[in-house]
């Protein structure tokens, strides 16, 4: 346990007194800018997520649930959720494709904490208006919270191996973000980060599975749910932060330390951006489609197909990430975590996208053919580290020619962030699936202009497919 300081605070009470002191005047430019980027792409990949077989499992689920108060199902006009069901169902639509942002240290921040909040947000009393900058400060505050947990941990800087991280502090992100948009006071958010530890935690061993998805579903609405008991006066751990039986369960080298001064707040987000994914499957395998894409010109001129015959060996230098090795997947998670069906795809068709992922194509005789011709090596500097691995890749053909291409920093990396107008595809291409042109249209431009809404309702009327012209008045914009 972390020794208490003069003022005998613990962790745990100074991240609960952080959470209910910081305000709107806190967030840099830098920060809404970039919390933006990542509220857009969350939207997007959730509305894309809500045509997922997963998603419609957790649905027909959620429905036996019934509720005075109710909330938003993402994508859909028919129908409404309670709080914590609609949370839930927008979280596994978030993650259903692996399609979502993420940070390093390793976890997916947005989508446990988004859906929580507007899934509350619909729900708050008519009096208390929630404004885009209600949101924002919230939203940031519970990307914080995970940060600065995952940063309690050396283990944490490298991908997962036993637990998700997303279960842990995504649920306590969550009930962060979800008690600071309550304004409750500090012993109550202590009382929240409390029952929010106590429904963490999902295995890795579900990676590549439909039930993946839920961890980060259940984080949205565990984290709310814990927050609503904290309302009611439900009391935890005072020292939850503080303990290796509290959060310190789940890391071997947990160091916990205290946040910094409300007076020279500095945010993580700050200094560390997110990666924002051009294709739904698991980040490693953005490095590797990267390198291939490079690689493939020496290989085929103009619109011509890939020789397969002529390729002997492909080997793929990699990180030792064991659930992402997978070298015949079977199904579509399966193919979302394989480092061997990214460089193949990628290979065979010049990039990765949606569609890839399609039973047709991952059935590809081509595919499979290229498939038992690749081989992955793990070089012992190449560590399972989302701020520093590389992806190396040797084409040897028949003739003994060789070919390589190396990739150190895939576009869509912190280090390569996607341009604004790319972002925006993206998100297009994803919302327009499921809604129409004009609510997509809506959604762009009221995350555009966040910071200057004065209700955040137009955010789920848009979600549910409600024209612009009928919302936009709510706006105040510049």
């Amino acid at each position: 346990m972390l020794p208490k300081t003069l003022t005998c605070q613990t962790v745990t009470e100074n991240f609960a007194n952080v959470i209910h002191g910081l305000n709107a005047s806190h967030l840099t430019d830098l920060v809404i800018q970039r919390s933006k980027r990542m509220i857009l792409d969350t939207l997007g990949v959730g509305l894309l997520g809500t045509s997922t077989e997963v998603f419609h499992k957790v649905i027909q689920y959620s429905k036996i649930y019934r509720s005075d108060a109710s909330s938003t199902v993402w994508g859909h006009s028919d129908f409404r959720l309670p709080p914590l069901y609609a949370a839930f169902v927008n979280g596994v639509a978030v993650h259903s494709m692996d399609f979502d942002d993420t940070w390093h240290p390793a976890t997916h921040p947005s989508g446990a904490v988004l859906p929580a909040l507007l899934a509350l947000s619909e729900v708050l009393p008519q009096k208390q208006k929630f404004s885009g900058l209600d949101l924002l400060l919230a939203f940031n505050v519970g990307i914080e919270v995970q940060g600065r947990l995952l940063r309690f941990s050396n283990e944490a800087s490298y991908v997962p191996k036993r637990f998700h991280p997303p279960s842990v502090v995504g649920t306590i992100g969550s009930a962060a973000a979800t008690a600071k948009l309550l304004a409750l006071d500090p012993f109550k958010c202590e009382a929240a980060l409390a029952a929010a530890a106590s429904y963490a935690g999902a295995p890795m061993a579900n990676a590549a599975t439909q039930t993946k998805p839920l961890h980060i579903g259940n984080a949205a609405r565990h984290g709310l749910e814990a927050t609503c008991l904290a309302s009611l006066g439900l009391q935890g751990n005072k020292q939850i932060l503080d303990v290796e039986s509290g959060l310190g369960a789940f890391y071997t080298d947990y160091a916990p330390r205290f946040l910094p001064t409300l007076q020279s707040y500095s945010w993580l987000l700050d200094q560390q951006d997110v990666a924002i994914k051009r294709f739904p499957a698991h980040l490693g395998t953005h490095w590797v489609a990267d390198a291939v894409s490079s690689l493939r010109k020496y290989l085929v001129e103009s619109d011509d197909s890939v020789p397969i015959s002529r390729i002997k060996r492909i080997v793929v230098k990699v990180p030792d990430v064991r659930y992402v090795n997978r070298p015949f997947p079977n199904s579509e998670h399966e193919a979302r975590h394989s480092f061997q069906f990214a460089a193949c795809t990628a290979l065979l068709d010049g990039s990765i996208s949606i569609q890839s992922f399609r039973d047709q194509n991952i059935s590809r005789p081509e595919l499979k053919e290229l498939l038992s011709k690749t081989k992955l090596e793990h070089p012992a500097d190449n560590k399972p580290s989302f701020d520093n691995l590389y992806c190396e890749v040797h084409v040897t053909l028949q003739d003994g020619k060789v070919f390589s291409e190396r990739c150190d920093t895939f576009y869509g990396h912190w280090r390569k962030p996607l341009s604004t107008e790319d972002l925006k595809k993206k998100f297009h291409s994803n919302a327009s699936s499921v809604l129409s042109v004009e609510a997509t249209e809506g959604i762009i431009e009221t995350v555009d202009n966040l910071e200057k809404v004065e209700d955040c309702f137009v955010l789920s009327a848009f979600l549910k497919g409600t024209q612009s012209t009928k919302v936009l008045s709510k706006m105040s914009l510049p």
